[in-house]
């Protein structure tokens, strides 16, 4: 028995002990002790339950040593008549019986593993412990939001912590820290202080990334940029740090076994900056249009660039690594101060905003609205969502439109729709795009209906 108990330890520590298994007077003997007390009153004793067929398997090896024995023994008794020359040449000891008959155990206990496993997905063994609520099932979710301190970011930070998500909000600036005291000693967290937590990292910092996504089932890359001059509004060195932190926080993504999904926040502007001139283009403006990095490029719209470049180097980096990526493709984000409070990023948008209001791409989105699209999209991903998402609910197509904006960031309205190579004729001689977001519609009007009711509170 200890050869076989030794051969067995091979695969791990010994399955069993020679010793764990009585003999049937052992067996006898024990019964008879534990049926009488010293006092002599009898006991009534429930039957032994039933042995396993694991058990029986184990058993049934035990019980049947001689092959393996017998075989060992004969060996001995050849090797014996017939000593070993000294070239070498001789009866050589075999180890293929024992290692076979370990090997058909090994079988054996997997099969009747296989067999009480599909009693149980049958429903005809012993209940199953509850199963853990998954990540898209409502409990013990936890997701990091990038820029969790910007305009989007804190709302999109407010709303996951509504829908029961444990947020992670990365910051990498003292800046940002105080901000986020801020939103904890405000009361802007609600209820929900508990559930929010801050790491740092450095968006350009791949392995500093990888450590604050760990434990995340998703991550909200919002990639938001401040100038730090507050004056120029987005400028060309900005384009470059944002398709870098967008390169880290992919690779990061990809890296990290808990995330298994990412949702980066572009921008319409990585849609609608086309050559005209070309023939071919369609007057409809959806998910599936790219906008031209040589325009971008001539035209020094720097944002539009920095959002485009960043798009592609993530998808690129999905593609190679397999990273379930979805990306918003927002308009202009408007809201409640949301000039004051997105300054960077309002100025950066609407450079060119002449020509995109005369060709009929000039849109916003409420931010309550796009909070919707990114946590709709996130948690449609488990299924079927997928690819990139236009979001805005509301095309500044006229000139009420034009000076209803213009009012709400104090600005002049011709900034918005005049200038255009000379007055009203112009405009209606430049060709109209017509914007589609019916790929998010369509998706947010059968998903998140509860998500719409809480929008007041954002």
């Amino acid at each position: 028995m200890a050869y076989i108990e030794r051969d067995i330890s091979l695969f791990g520590a010994p399955l069993f002990r020679s010793d764990s298994i009585p003999s049937p007077k052992k067996k006898r003997a024990e019964t008879n002790t534990t049926q009488k007390t010293d006092t002599g009153q009898n006991l009534s004793l429930s039957p032994p339950p039933q042995p396993s067929l694991c058990v029986n398997l184990l058993r049934l090896l035990l019980q049947s040593p001689p092959p393996l024995l017998a075989s060992r023994n004969r060996e001995k008794e050849v090797e014996r008549s017939f000593p070993p020359s000294r070239s070498g040449m001789g009866i050589v000891r075999s180890e293929e019986r024992p290692r076979a008959a370990i090997e058909e155990l090994r079988r054996m206990l997997l099969a009747c593993a296989a067999v009480h496993r599909r009693k149980d997905e049958d429903g005809l063994g012993s209940p199953s412990p509850p199963r853990p609520e998954s990540m898209d099932d409502g409990g013990g979710r936890v997701v990091c939001v990038t820029s969790g301190v910007s305009f989007l970011g804190r709302a999109v930070v407010k709303r996951l912590l509504l829908r029961g998500y444990s947020v992670r909000i990365l910051v990498d600036n003292e800046e940002d820290m105080e901000k986020l005291r801020e939103m904890e000693t405000s009361g802007e967290m609600g209820g929900a202080r508990s559930n929010f937590s801050a790491v740092v990292a450095k968006l350009g910092d791949v392995q500093s990334l990888c450590e604050a996504f760990e434990g995340c089932a998703g991550v909200f890359h919002t990639s938001a940029f401040a100038d730090p001059a507050g004056l120029s509004g987005y400028t060309k060195a900005m384009a470059q740090i944002e398709v870098k932190a967008s390169e880290s926080v992919m690779e990061a993504c990809a890296r990290t076994p808990s995330v298994g999904k990412c949702v980066l926040t572009s921008s319409l502007l990585a849609c609608v900056w086309r050559d005209t001139a070309r023939n071919h283009l369609s007057n409809v403006v959806s998910h599936d249009c790219w906008s031209d990095e040589a325009v971008c490029t001539n035209k020094k719209l720097w944002y539009a660039l920095g959002k485009l470049k960043a798009e592609k180097i993530a998808w690129k980096i999905a593609e190679e690594t397999g990273l379930k990526l979805a990306t918003i493709c927002p308009a202009l984000i408007t809201g409640p101060q949301f000039i004051s409070k997105n300054p960077t990023a309002t100025i950066a948008y609407l450079k060119g905003a002449n020509e995109m209001y005369s060709d009929g791409v000039l849109a916003t989105v409420d931010v309550a609205r796009l909070v919707d699209a990114h946590v709709c999209v996130f948690e449609a991903m488990t299924k079927t969502a997928s690819g990139r998402y236009i979001c805005f609910d509301r095309v500044i197509d006229g000139e009420d439109e034009a000076a209803r904006l213009a009012g709400e960031m104090g600005m002049p309205v011709d900034k918005i729709s005049g200038g255009v190579g000379g007055g009203e004729s112009s405009v209606q001689m430049r060709p109209r795009f017509e914007l589609s977001n019916r790929k998010l519609s369509c998706l947010m009007s059968r998903t998140l209906r509860p998500c719409h009711d809480e929008s007041s509170t954002i």
